[in-house]
């Protein structure tokens, strides 16, 4: 990356998935400026439509890591975000359209925030969405109205992680002009 390209941009450049992590805690002040970059995000409204859960006790990450299917970098990271929607919020503002489209993109931007601050302060993350929905709510106890969409390991890469391949800009974009 050269100078010419703003920190925020390289950072987005520089963020890819990592599923190799030590067990090197997370400063507690880091843990909360994650969480201040998640609840930064836009949403429709400002309804702020979502609850995360930061799971830092090992014997509930390996729950989490069994629910995902046995993606085993769960439990290897020493804190595990959940992050939860919560769609009667939108809903009430927005009706359909709040409960079934908003409160996803507004959890999802919140999600991207706490990745690219994870990159930020130098650490590997990965949006997991492959897990059983029903296991995580009994893991987590979470209230009826909550719906777990992503888990989001964080830590210290044990390894760098690999760039993955990209479409070029001209099969995902159309010009009209």
């Amino acid at each position: 990356m050269t100078n010419s390209i703003p920190e925020a941009v390289q950072t987005i450049f520089q963020r890819h998935s990592c599923r190799h992590f030590r067990n090197t805690p997370i400063p507690d002040n880091h843990i909360q400026l994650l969480l201040e970059a998640f609840r930064h995000a836009p949403s429709a409204g400002n309804r702020q439509p979502w609850h995360v859960y930061v799971v830092q006790n090992p014997e509930i990450r390996e729950e989490l890591m069994r629910a995902a299917y046995g993606q085993d970098f769960i439990a290897e990271a020493p804190v595990v975000f959940v992050v939860c929607a919560i769609p009667d919020q939108s809903a009430s503002r927005y009706g359909k359209r709040g409960e079934t489209l908003y409160v996803y993109q507004d959890t999802a931007a919140a999600i991207e925030n706490l990745l690219l601050t994870a990159t930020a302060l130098h650490y590997g993350s990965c949006w997991v969405g492959a897990f059983e929905e029903r296991r995580v709510r009994e893991i987590l106890n979470l209230p009826a109205q909550f719906r777990p969409i992503a888990i989001i390991p964080v830590g210290e890469p044990a390894e760098p992680p690999e760039p993955t391949e990209r479409k070029p800009i001209e099969q995902i974009t159309t010009f009209l002009t």
